[in-house]
């Protein structure tokens, strides 16, 4: 009997185990997750903006788990992947014949220096965490005026469109409320565009302009001063930023599990070293990876998983049958860009940056019906589909 190990029981971990069971209910499957909570994360830009309760994101990961799974809830600590073995946290030694890494992503709270202590005071919060997200919606009721600040760090994070989401939900909050007059929206970003996409950065300018949105480019949020309610920035020049703010969104810091980058499955960066196309890795093919984690060139997105997951099951199997890895995985990823309460640019493009669209007309423009495929389309796609083996 084949036995496979998957690390992490998040969106990856999860669509991965039900398709390996539909796929063939014979499979030895163990799934090990510490966790007992399960969110839909991609949910939380509308809960810091009133849309919906926090609740709504959560499902207990019990009722998760693929039939005939094991699941042990316990971290991964360390890989030994010529014995063909994971010990965890608890010193558990886990054999398998294959194994699937797919972790996630860590947030690094503490590569911002103030950041934590800022999360504590009133007008400041993030999407980024369930302990946090609700403060984003709070900060966003409290605010009558003044500068709304919203940063999006260096390197790879969940989600790339997500900080500047909550930036435009905000700012059509304040003209809803009729305290945009006296209100100044500022996106900040590490990176030196919008977006990384031609034809969906320049939709995302002209909402920019039109919103009236001040933008800066080449700035990393590197301090806050929460007494003074500052933020400072490093530019590219190498100097230093300071802005006030009196609400404040902060996307903090993300990169790989430690346990993952200290591992000898990582990459120069900390990723699992996996090939682009076929998700198995380039040094030990019993061992794929797909999602956050992974290092696959393309946006960490849930929809990139979507499309990851039936690669990683064909050719996983394949391998354990001696047979060829003949499917491949183009990039492809989506991020629905919430640009309002009621708009939305759906972006899907591939590892070229080119455009991959699922509807009949043009995605890049704002969208109602985009919207309401956010608020309830994606989330039932997400539990009864992706999570099910099925989509």
């Amino acid at each position: 009997m084949t036995r496979i190990l998957i690390i992490g029981g998040g969106t990856g971990g999860i669509t991965v185990a039900a398709r390996l069971r539909r796929a063939d209910p014979a499979l030895q499957v163990t799934l090990l997750e510490p966790s007992r909570r399960h969110f839909y994360q991609p949910l939380w830009t509308l809960v810091g903006a009133g849309v919906c309760p926090a609740a709504e994101s959560e499902r207990n990961e019990a009722s998760l788990i693929p039939e005939g799974v094991e699941w042990i809830t316990e971290f991964a600590e360390t890989f030994d992947p010529d014995q063909r073995q994971v010990t965890t946290r608890e010193g558990r030694q886990l054999d398998y014949d294959y194994l699937v890494v797919a972790p996630g992503l860590q947030i690094n709270w503490n590569k911002v220096d103030g950041l934590t202590e800022a999360l504590k005071t009133p007008g400041v919060g993030c999407n980024y965490s369930i302990d946090t997200v609700d403060k984003t919606w709070t900060a966003l009721r409290e605010f009558k005026g003044g500068t709304a600040l919203f940063t999006q760090p260096a390197g790879a994070i969940k989600c790339g469109g997500a900080p500047q989401k909550i930036c435009y939900l905000a700012e059509d909050w304040m003209r809803r409320q009729g305290i945009r007059a006296q209100s100044k929206v500022v996106f900040a970003a590490a990176g030196p565009r919008i977006f990384a996409v031609d034809k969906y950065a320049t939709a995302l300018e002209e909402v920019i302009v039109r919103r009236g949105i001040e933008t800066h480019f080449g700035h990393n949020l590197v301090a806050l001063r929460p007494d003074r309610r500052e933020a400072v920035f490093a530019t590219g020049s190498g100097e230093q930023v300071v802005i006030r703010y009196d609400l404040l969104h902060v996307t903090p810091p993300q990169g790989p599990p430690d346990f993952v980058a200290r591992s000898p499955l990582a990459d120069a960066e900390g990723w699992v070293d996996v090939d682009r196309h076929t998700l198995q890795h380039r040094r030990w093919s019993n061992i794929f990876s797909l999602g956050d984690a992974s290092s696959l060139p393309t946006s960490k997105t849930g929809a990139a998983i979507r499309k990851q997951a039936p690669v990683l099951v064909e050719n996983l199997l394949a391998a354990a049958a001696g047979q060829p890895l003949t499917a491949s995985y183009d990039g492809y990823t989506s991020c629905p860009l919430v640009t309002g309460y009621n708009s939305l640019i759906l972006a899907e493009f591939d590892y070229d940056k080119r455009p991959v669209e699922s509807f009949p007309f043009d995605q890049s423009r704002e969208r109602f019906s985009m919207f309401l495929l956010k608020r309830h389309g994606l989330p039932a796609l997400y539990w009864h589909g992706m999570l099910r083996g099925r989509a």
